[in-house]
């Protein structure tokens, strides 16, 4: 089993209390996304988890490894990547990928060889593998420090803002990777990032945490559906009169519908997929003229803002 379960982690250093009660599940081979300000707790959770340091009560298996009675193998099962990558720059990315594989025990010499020309042909770094990792760009030693952590082919692999400061091409190909190491090497990934459209688009499930605790677990979907309902439809026309309104009211699926300014309407539907044509149809025939049709989608972003709002409240 690749996957994490965490029960009532707590971590406390001196008075200060890190994690509170943190209680979670990883699926295996799910991308779960960790969010949260800074100070929330975040890196903690991953170094607990990665056995880097021992958490004050509760309990934790990774890759089906008790965190508490197996530690060493735990972190034989885990590859990190910090905010330092943590690659040696005078090195070429061969030879820090060499002395990476054999430090993690790939002993082994032709096994390692392979591994390590597979990871750098996965990352497009082969054809570079003699320049020095100090000349490369930004991008390409995040993802040679990528490459590094997962060199002994780890089931469960912490990414601590894998993208941070990078430009939107080196981003992008970050985010590309993170999908094919969860689609095609089937690692686990525990993603911490600030980066909630980085969070939408890969995340299958997320942790909102602030101060240690949990604020909220679940996929993007069900929690801006918990926070906000069910998306909404908005139609722009040339006009609004009380006519109109009062029959597109009577359609079948309508809940509830306003008017937001002189030219807009808001409706409130049981499944605004499916019942958008009727209502459509239903204010051409009522003689409304329209312009635009848009099915409102809350963002990560929304249930983000709310929910750490109302822990600030």
């Amino acid at each position: 089993m690749s996957g994490i379960e965490a029960v009532g982690i707590s971590k406390r250093f001196g008075t200060l209390t890190a994690l509170d009660k943190l209680s979670f599940r990883v699926e295996p081979g799910e991308i779960f996304g960790l969010l949260g300000p800074n100070g929330s707790g975040k890196t903690t959770t991953v170094r607990v988890l990665s056995c880097l340091i021992s958490p004050s009560e509760g309990s934790a298996s990774v890759a089906g490894i008790d965190i508490a009675k197996e530690p060493l193998r735990v972190r034989e099962a885990v590859g990190v990547l910090t905010e330092n990558p943590g690659i040696y720059e005078r090195l070429t990315a061969l030879e820090n990928m060499e002395f990476f594989a054999e430090a993690y025990g790939l002993k082994d010499q032709a096994k390692r060889a392979a591994r390590v020309r597979e990871l750098l042909e996965f990352f497009d770094l082969w054809d570079r593998r003699s320049d020095k990792a100090g000349t490369y760009s930004r991008g390409m030693r995040q993802k040679l420090a990528i490459a590094k952590a997962v060199v002994h082919s780890p089931q469960v692999v912490f990414l601590d803002e894998p993208s941070s400061g990078l430009d939107p091409k080196a981003a992008k190909d970050i985010r590309d990777l993170m999908e094919k190491m969860s689609r095609q090497e089937r690692h686990t990934i525990v993603l911490c990032t600030h980066n909630l459209e980085e969070a939408e688009r890969l995340c299958n499930r997320i942790m909102i945490i602030r101060r240690g605790v949990a604020l909220a677990i679940g996929s993007i979907g069900d929690l801006q559906k918990k926070l906000h309902g069910a998306p909404e439809l908005e139609v722009s026309l040339e006009a609004i009169d009380e006519t109109l309104l009062a029959k597109v009211s009577k359609t079948k699926g309508v809940k509830a519908v306003r008017a937001e300014g002189p030219t807009s309407l808001i409706f409130d539907l049981d499944k605004p997929e499916a019942e958008t044509p009727d209502v459509v149809k239903v204010l051409v025939q009522a003689g409304g003229r329209v312009k635009s049709v848009n099915i409102l989608k809350p963002t990560l972003e929304d249930a983000y803002l709310e929910l750490t709002k109302e822990e600030s409240q």
